[in-house]
């Protein structure tokens, strides 16, 4: 199960997209060394999903339960750890706050450092608390209210044996200036979740550009109140064949002179195309293009779904 939270996500950038961090330079106008542009923005997202502590190294996400929760690999824990320490401590859930208090056997660190016991900041702070042992580590999430611990490990299968991404044959076409309608007062837009939750999330305007000669809308939303950029979650007629079903994730500048340059050969897959574990939203109805959207990202081999 996966998921993006709710408003405490939003400031978070939607588990921190972190997610998503498929986010580089602005887009320059083609030239010449377009394709080398586009492939050096996907080299670096690549890089990123293959980091130590990418979504590639997920290999759990545990909800607690109200009170005491024995957390390790051993099968006596409450939460069993795929990987790690037999017993890693226990975590213990009360009054929307969550604290730890390490096991000696497990020669754990709390953000790096040796200690006993600690509160646990979620992923709504810049920086939530991470306690690790060894190769695996774990933080606290919250979605829309229900606490869980994410955990990683660096030798997670599916990061030690990633599969590359295939993608479109780049096309300069699918970078494409639309025109852009601000909505005064913003719109908010109900997003579903893969948990089967709905997020309401603010929508700036709207986008329209041609192809083919049709017209089609796209709706951005807002990651956080002060975003620099616009974000598209959209799904499209090769969702669920060639590209990832679910949705596909594309950011683009603000506005300009009432236009927006949208790039579609920066689409891609968001994490739960890579992991079970990751937690994201669904391209919501308004975004559903009735188009082959033959740019980006496609489907990942290697993923869960």
């Amino acid at each position: 199960m996966f998921l993006l939270k709710t408003t405490a996500l939003l400031a978070a950038g939607f588990a921190g997209v972190q997610l998503m961090s498929a986010k580089v330079d602005s887009s320059p106008a083609p030239n010449a060394d377009y394709a080398k542009q586009i492939e050096t923005w996907h080299a670096r997202r690549v890089d990123r999903l293959k980091a130590p502590d990418g979504w590639l190294s997920l290999i759990g996400l545990h909800w607690l339960k109200e009170g005491r929760n024995k957390v390790g690999s051993a099968k006596d824990n409450d939460i069993v750890l795929a990987a790690g320490p037999a017993h890693f401590g226990v975590v213990t859930l009360a009054g929307g706050k969550a604290k730890i208090a390490l096991d000696a056997s497990a020669k754990a660190t709390i953000d790096g450092k040796a200690g006993k016991s600690a509160e646990l900041l979620d992923d709504s702070h810049e920086k939530p608390t991470t306690i690790a042992a060894g190769s695996v580590s774990f933080y606290l999430i919250d979605r829309g209210g229900k606490k869980g611990l994410r955990v990683k490990d660096t030798q997670a299968e599916a990061r030690t044996h990633f599969r590359g991404i295939d993608t479109f044959p780049i096309d300069p076409a699918w970078r494409v200036e639309a025109k852009y309608e601000a909505f005064n007062p913003p719109h908010s837009l109900e997003i579903p979740t893969v948990l089967g939750t709905v997020d309401k999330m603010v929508v700036p305007g709207k986008i329209t550009f041609t192809r083919d000669g049709k017209s089609y809308d796209l709706l951005p939303v807002l990651e956080a109140p002060d975003a620099k950029e616009l974000w598209f979650i959209f799904a499209d007629r090769t969702s669920g064949k060639e590209t990832y079903g679910a949705a596909r994730f594309l950011y683009a500048d603000m506005p300009k002179g009432g236009k927006v340059v949208v790039d579609f050969n920066k689409a891609y897959n968001p994490p739960c195309a890579f992991t079970g574990y990751a937690t994201c939203p669904l391209a919501p109805p308004e975004n559903r293009l009735d188009l082959r959207v033959t740019a980006g990202e496609k489907k990942y081999a290697g993923g869960a779904h």
